[in-house]
């Protein structure tokens, strides 16, 4: 486990962060929301991601940014309707379902409307370790599928030993989490932006950025 707290703290740990995650290892670390798991975008961390969280096939995890700059470096691309979201609420807890990010994102990022998850992340520790990356990084909460949120580094330790025993997972420690909503997330990869999950965000603010939000 590594002391994540602190702005000094980040600064320490980042080395062996940025170079854990270089050679497709996976992290346990904070978000605005909840803990989450990450890993770098490639493939075969991606996979192990999967296979850490117990996760059914099909269903993708997010992806976090830290500018929007990293959209375009991964080809995704902000519709109309995402451009104002985005405007009003990044950074922050709002994930937006993008069209684009074909050959330079695996697959099992997309989610079955064809388009993939992304969050430029308000929290100041994760945004500070994607921009020393370069790149975006993977999130899912820190948990496994059916099971509550793990919202203190230990109790990720304990739950995930194996991994971090193995040196797979490497656990951030940021202090416990507030209880906190999920992020807002709308789908902007269609005619018009569907709101799926309501979230940190309410509806009313959605629609009065845009008004054509269904869902």
């Amino acid at each position: 486990m590594i002391a994540y707290r602190t702005p000094a703290e980040v600064a320490a740990a980042l080395p062996a962060v940025v170079t854990h995650l270089a050679r497709r290892g996976l992290i346990a670390y904070p978000t605005e929301t909840v803990y989450g798991f990450g890993s770098v975008t490639a493939a075969p961390a991606v996979e192990r991601l999967a296979a850490l969280k117990g996760r059914e096939p099909g269903k993708p995890f997010l992806v976090l940014v830290a500018d929007r700059h990293m959209l375009a470096h991964v080809g995704l691309r902000l519709t109309d309707a995402a451009e104002r979201f985005a405007a009003a609420f990044w950074p922050g807890p709002l994930t937006l379902v993008l069209p684009g990010g074909e050959g330079r994102l695996p697959d099992t990022l997309r989610g079955p409307e064809g388009g993939v998850a992304v969050r430029w992340t308000s929290h100041p520790g994760a945004a500070r370790l994607i921009q020393t990356l370069g790149s975006p990084i993977t999130s899912t909460s820190a948990n496994r599928p059916g099971q509550p949120s793990l919202m203190e580094a230990p109790a990720i330790e304990r739950s995930f030993a194996p991994a971090v025993a193995e040196g797979t997972l490497l656990v951030l420690d940021a202090g416990p989490l507030p209880d906190s909503p999920p992020s807002t997330l709308i789908d902007c990869t269609g005619t018009a932006p569907r709101l799926v999950r309501e979230g940190a965000i309410p509806r009313g603010r959605l629609t009065s950025i845009v008004p054509a939000l269904v869902g």
